[in-house]
Formats: C-alpha cells, structure tokens, sequence
C-alpha cells in the first residue's frame, strides 16, 4: 500500500467526525482510529456515543466524545476548542445528516420546518464547520470531507428534501475546493451508497432492507482515499461503492 501523506507526521493526524455513533461513522471512526488518527467523535446521543468510542478505545484507539447537535453554535463552538486544544485538524468528516420525515413524504406534503432543518444538519452545519475550523485546517494543510447521496442526483419521488439538501452541499463542496485550494485544503464530496443503517431503514420504513451492504463495505474506498494527495483529489465526488476509483486526468 502507498504510504499515507499524513504517515510522516510526529504527532498523530487529527479528525473530527460528525455523526459518529452509529452506521457509517461508527464504521469510519474504528477504520480511523486504525489509522493512527486522534478521533474526536461527536453525534448527538451521548450514550450511543460512548459506547461506540469505548469500543475504538478497547482497541487502541485515541478518541475524544463530545455529545451534541452540529447545529448548535455552543456545541460547534465547543469542538472548536477541542480541535485547538489539539492544534491542527488533518480530517473533517462532515458525515451527520438529517432524513426528514419517516415515512418520506412528496415535497408537496413536506412541511418547510422539516426542510428546514434538513438543510440546517446536512447543508448549515457543514459549511459552519468549515468556517469554523479553518485556521487548523490551513495549519494541517487539512482535508475536508462532505457525505453525500445518489439522491441529490436522482430525483427521487419522495427524496425530495433530502436529496436537495446534499445537491446543495455538492456544489458547497466543489465551490470550497476551488476556493482553499490557495489555502492548502483539499474538499471532496463522498456518495457511500445504499447501506444497511438506521437512517436508511427510516426511509424505507416497515421494508427489508437487509440485502444491502453494510457500512464497512465502504472501508476499501476510505483506505484508497486516505493514501491519496489531498490535492490531487480536491473538488473531485466519489462512489464509494464502486468497482474501482480514479484521479482526475
């Protein structure tokens, strides 16, 4: 395997990953904590959260929990002084994401405070983050890292809210990379597809949803992006799931 950009560092390289305590960020933090990281995990149940970084801890891993809503200024305010406690942020990984309303409904019945806070999770939050943390991202010559959807391309009948919340941060993301490349921080937007995950279950409400793959089915492309120059991948959106990734020509 190539060996990681951040491999080199004297210090371990430090994350912040939102919506950590279950799915896809309970996969992602045991896969970063792995990678010799400093994890520092939030989501906003705490005792989910605990006991999920108690696991990553059991093997090895350095974590920080701090419990919260990425939408409350305190909280964000609060992971700020985590990541400068630490001094540098190598990885945000904006992964928290809202659904809506369970069972979906058409944008025609969708009431405009269940948009609201849609976009406030998977759109605000993300983008306050970014602003937020920017003086360690700079520092770290850091990589940001937004969670997307096939939805915000497909147009799905009932998919409405949400798909249009990670359209928008689609185009935040590809908007930042242009503007940080100066900057030495890389953006790209991560698509992971269909997964086997509470969230995913809550828009499938009552169906079987036990043929899709699991979170870690992820890992591989994770391990890929992670041994990768960040700048060479800034700007770029990714499947996860796919057969195989490339860098742009």
């Amino acid at each position: 395997m190539t060996p990681s950009p951040r491999s080199s560092l004297p210090e371990p390289p430090v994350a912040l990953l939102t919506g950590a305590s279950r799915g896809l960020g309970e996969a992602l933090g045991g896969f970063l904590v792995q990678e010799g990281f400093h994890v520092i995990a939030t989501a906003r149940g705490t005792s989910a959260l605990e006991g999920t970084t108690r696991s990553w801890r059991a093997r090895g891993g350095s974590v920080e929990a701090i419990a919260g809503d990425v939408t409350d200024p305190r909280h964000r305010a609060a992971l700020r002084d985590r990541v400068a406690s630490r001094g540098r942020l190598d990885l945000l990984l904006n992964n928290a994401s809202e659904l809506g309303p369970s069972p979906l409904v058409e944008l025609t019945q969708l009431r405009l405070a269940d948009l609201r806070r849609v976009f406030e999770v998977n759109v605000v939050a993300p983008l306050a983050l970014v602003q937020d943390l920017m003086p360690w991202l700079v520092t770290a010559g850091g990589q940001v890292v937004n969670i997307s959807s096939d939805a915000a391309v497909g147009g799905y009948p009932g998919w409405g809210g949400y798909g249009s919340s990670k359209a928008a941060l689609d185009l935040i993301s590809r908007t930042l990379a242009g503007e940080l490349k100066g900057r030495g921080v890389s953006v790209v937007a991560v698509d992971p597809g269909d997964m086997r995950t509470a969230m995913h279950q809550a828009a499938f409400a009552g169906q079987d949803i036990s043929d899709r793959r699991a979170p870690s089915a992820t890992l591989p492309f994770w391990a890929w992006l992670l041994h990768q120059e960040p700048a060479a991948v800034s700007g770029q959106r990714f499947r996860a799931q796919s057969d195989r990734w490339e860098l742009p020509a």
